[in-house]
């Protein structure tokens, strides 16, 4: 029996239908990375943003608009990797239909960081990008603190969860439960124990269940982890609005991998686009 999530209300208009794939910010930027390769973050952030926002007109990504804008977010995303580990002075990335020359980072760089990290490997799972998820595995947790940004122990191992889960590698279990003990309520702010708990928790539950292969208990984690994703986003009207909340990034990466194995995926949700779980998309252009 199929259960349908409904997504929390958004009070704000969203953007006018039919817009183009990327923003002119965007296409600008991409103008410059060749010269400027910091701006590829630029690049993520704002296509990410515009994949979240084309949501709230297109909730299912039923246009090409739609999946444009989720590809070239994990297309910048992966180049950010790519540049940070390259041994060579310059790498091939293919973003936005083209492939683009840019310099390898040659000094460590803030945005390299486990935040980034996490996202670029939830929209290269989520675009069913074997290769660049791949990559991504390759890199080590040890480049991404030398960025210099602050995260806690747990969103380390979360990453070597991930890549052990991906590679095939036998500490798989072992990881997992190093990333979900450091979830657990303790010293932390109650704010982001709440954040922790109903957004970093989930999927690390639904990964479980996924290399498992437990079908009911991931259907029932996934139904509990859209739940506690609107919980978060809707109860502080300070966020309510944020397009950040209208894709359930995680958990939607977290389906793809099960429904991609063969499970049956008996949750509906704005939360989780109809076309991007379903690989409607795929093959429709390179990505």
């Amino acid at each position: 029996m199929t259960v349908t999530v409904q997504r929390h209300a958004i009070s704000r208009q969203p953007p006018p239908e039919r817009e183009p794939s990327i923003s002119k910010h965007t296409a600008l930027l991409l103008t410059r990375i060749e010269n400027a390769p910091f701006a590829l973050e630029s690049v993520m952030s704002t296509a990410l943003v515009t994949a979240y926002e084309r949501a709230g007109v297109d909730p299912t990504a039923s246009w090409i608009e739609s999946w444009e804008a989720w590809v070239t977010a994990m297309q910048s995303g992966s180049a950010i990797f790519a540049a940070a580990t390259s041994t060579e002075a310059n790498v091939q990335c293919l973003i936005y239909h083209e492939k683009r020359t840019i310099a390898a980072f040659t000094s460590p760089e803030p945005f390299v960081n486990a935040g980034h990290w996490l996202a670029a490997f939830y929209l290269a799972a989520i675009c069913r990008n074997s290769q660049r998820l791949t990559e991504l595995c390759k890199v080590p947790t040890s480049k991404l603190r030398e960025s210099g940004a602050v995260h806690d122990e747990y969103q380390y191992a979360w990453i070597e969860t991930l890549q052990s889960f991906w590679l095939g590698h036998e500490d798989f279990p072992d990881k997992l439960v190093e990333a979900a003990s450091g979830t657990q309520p303790g010293s932390r702010p109650s704010t982001e124990q709440d954040y922790i708990s109903r957004i970093m928790w989930p999927p690390m539950e639904l990964l479980r269940w996924r290399a498992t292969g437990q079908h009911e208990e991931f259907n029932r984690s996934l139904e509990n982890a859209l739940l506690a994703h609107k919980e978060y986003w809707s109860s502080n009207p300070d966020i309510a609005d944020s397009c950040y909340g209208w894709v359930a990034l995680a958990p939607l990466a977290m389906a793809c991998f099960a429904l991609d194995a063969g499970f049956p995926v008996e949750v509906e949700s704005d939360y989780l686009p109809k076309h991007l779980l379903q690989r409607t998309w795929i093959g429709e252009f390179p990505t």
